[in-house]
C-alpha cells in the first residue's frame, strides 16, 4: 500500500473524524483561553490549520458528500453580504479579518456536521465540556480558595469563596452561563439517549448546574425558563398522535405568542424580580443609541467587524457618547443591525429561523431523544441573542452553523433533487 494511499484511509477513518471533532471543540470553546495566553495571531493559526485539515479530509470524503448540500442557502447568503460590506467599511483590513474570522468558525463546523452525526457530535461535545467545565471550577478553586489571588490574563476575579460571580476560562460569567446552558442540555442529550452512564452524567450535570449558579449570570435563569418551556412543549407534540399532530403545534404556537406578548407587557415587573434593572438599563441605552447610527446607514450598516474594532467609526463614537467600553452591542440583533443593515439582518434571521422550524419538525417526527437537541440549541442561541452578541462570534457562531447544517440535513429542497438524481425519495417517518 502506497504512502498516498495509507494517509487517505487515516484521513477518511472514523477514529480521525473523531479527533478532528475534539480538537476542534476544544479550540472552539477554548478560544478565549487560547488568546489569552499566547496570542490572536496563534488563535488564527489553530483555526487555519484546522480549517486545512478539514478540507482535507472532506476531500478524501468527497464521494460522501453532495454539493447541494454542503452548506445552507441562508448561510451561504450572509457570509455573502458580509463580504460585500468591504464595499462600504470604515476599515477594510478589520473586515477582512472579522469576515475570515465568521467563515474559519463556519467551515469547523460545516466539517463536523458531515463528519459526524447528531449522536456523535453530541458525544463529543459532551467529552469538551465536561473537561472545560472541570477546568473552570479548577482554576476558581486556586483562584479564589488556595491562592486568593485574581488571575487578571483570563479574566478570572476569585471570588469563588464569596459564592461568585464566577468566570471560568470563559471571559465573563454571562459567557459561562452561555457555555454552562449549552452544556446541561448536550448532558441531558447524552443521558436520556443512553449515550453514557449515569455516573457520568449525573456529575457533569451537578457540574454545569453548580457553575450555573455561581456564575449568577441573571440571564441563565432566563435561558432555563425558555429552554424548559420548549423543551416540555416538545415532549406534547412528540407524543401527540400523528392525526392531532398539527392540531397541537398551531395551538403550542398560539401560546408561545400570547405568552411573549405577556412577558412583554409584563417585562418591568420581570426585570424587577430578576435584580437586572440596572443591567437592563444600560442595554436599552446602548440600543436606543446604536438606533441612531443604523438610521443613517438602514439597508447597508456600517461594515461587518464582528466584535467592535478599537478605534474605528462608529464603535467608538457610540462608547464616547455613553462613556462607556462596550465590545459589543450587548445584542445579536442589533449588533447585525448596525454592521449589516436591515438587509444583513433579515437574513440573519433566516439563517436562525429556517433552522429553527426545520430542526423543530424533524425532532418532532423522530422517536430518539438526540433530534431535539438541535432545536434546544437554537432556541438557546436565539434568546441568549438578545442579552449577548455571542451569536455572532465564536462559539455561538459555530453553535448556529453546526444547528442550521444539521437541520438542513434532514429537511431542506436539497433533499427532493438529490432523491430525484438517486431515485431515492427521503422521509420522515417516526424512528
Amino acid at each position: 500500500m502506497t504512502l498516498a494511499r495509507r494517509l487517505s484511509r487515516l484521513l477518511g477513518s472514523a477514529e480521525m473524524a473523531r479527533a478532528f471533532t475534539l480538537a476542534a471543540l476544544a479550540a472552539v470553546f477554548g478560544s478565549f483561553t487560547i488568546e489569552r495566553m499566547t496570542s490572536q495571531i496563534t488563535l488564527a493559526s489553530i483555526v487555519g490549520l484546522l480549517c486545512l485539515l478539514g478540507a482535507t479530509i472532506l476531500w478524501v470524503r468527497r464521494e460522501e458528500l453532495s454539493l447541494l448540500r454542503l452548506a445552507p442557502s441562508s448561510l451561504l447568503a450572509f457570509l455573502v453580504w458580509a463580504a460585500v460590506s468591504l464595499a462600504w467599511t470604515t476599515d477594510r483590513s478589520d473586515t477582512v479579518f472579522g469576515w475570515l474570522t465568521l467563515l474559519g468558525f463556519a467551515f469547523l463546523a460545516i466539517t463536523i456536521g458531515h463528519i459526524r452525526d447528531t449522536l456523535q457530535t453530541v458525544r463529543a461535545l459532551g467529552d469538551t465540556l465536561r473537561v472545560l467545565l472541570a477546568v473552570s471550577l479548577g482554576l476558581e478553586i486556586m483562584s479564589g480558595i488556595l491562592l486568593d489571588v485574581p488571575f487578571a490574563f483570563l479574566g478570572v476575579q476569585g471570588n469563588l469563596a464569596l459564592g461568585g460571580p464566577v468566570q471560568g476560562m470563559f471571559g465573563s460569567r454571562n459567557m459561562l452561563g452561555f457555555i454552562v446552558v449549552i452544556a446541561l442540555i448536550t448532558f441531558v442529550v447524552e443521558w436520556r439517549s443512553q449515550s453514557v452512564t449515569a455516573p457520568i452524567a449525573v456529575p457533569s450535570i451537578a457540574l454545569a448546574t453548580l457553575l450555573a449558579f455561581l456564575s449568577a449570570s441573571p440571564t441563565v435563569l432566563v435561558l432555563a425558563v425558555a429552554v424548559g418551556v420548549v423543551a416540555v412543549a416538545l415532549a406534547i407534540v412528540r407524543h401527540a398522535p400523528l392525526e392531532r399532530r398539527n392540531v397541537v403545534q398551531w395551538v403550542l404556537g398560539a401560546l408561545v405568542a400570547l405568552a411573549l406578548a405577556a412577558a412583554f407587557a409584563l417585562r418591568h415587573p420581570i426585570i424587577a424580580l430578576m435584580d437586572a434593572g440596572s443591567d437592563f438599563s444600560i442595554r436599552a441605552t446602548l440600543w436606543n443609541t446604536i438606533l441612531d447610527f443604523v438610521a443613517i446607514k438602514p439597508i447597508t450598516g456600517w461594515g461587518w467587524f464582528g466584535p467592535w474594532a478599537r478605534g474605528e467609526y462608529p464603535f467608538t463614537y457610540i462608547n464616547f457618547q455613553l462613556d462607556d467600553h462596550h465590545q459589543s452591542a450587548l445584542n445579536s440583533y442589533f449588533d447585525v443591525l448596525l454592521q449589516l443593515g436591515t438587509a444583513g439582518l433579515v437574513l440573519f434571521l433566516l439563517l436562525g429561523g429556517i433552522a429553527t422550524v426545520r430542526s423543530w419538525l424533524v425532532a418532532s417526527a423522530r422517536r430518539s431523544v438526540v433530534y431535539a437537541w438541535t432545536p434546544l440549541m437554537l432556541v438557546t442561541l436565539a434568546v441568549y441573542s438578545m442579552f449577548e452578541s455571542f451569536t455572532l462570534v465564536g462559539a455561538g457562531w459555530f453553535m448556529l452553523v453546526l444547528c442550521a447544517l444539521r437541520a438542513g440535513q434532514s429537511r431542506s429542497w436539497r433533499e427532493s433533487i438529490d432523491a430525484a438524481n438517486t431515485g431515492v425519495i427521503p422521509t420522515l417517518r417516526g424512528e
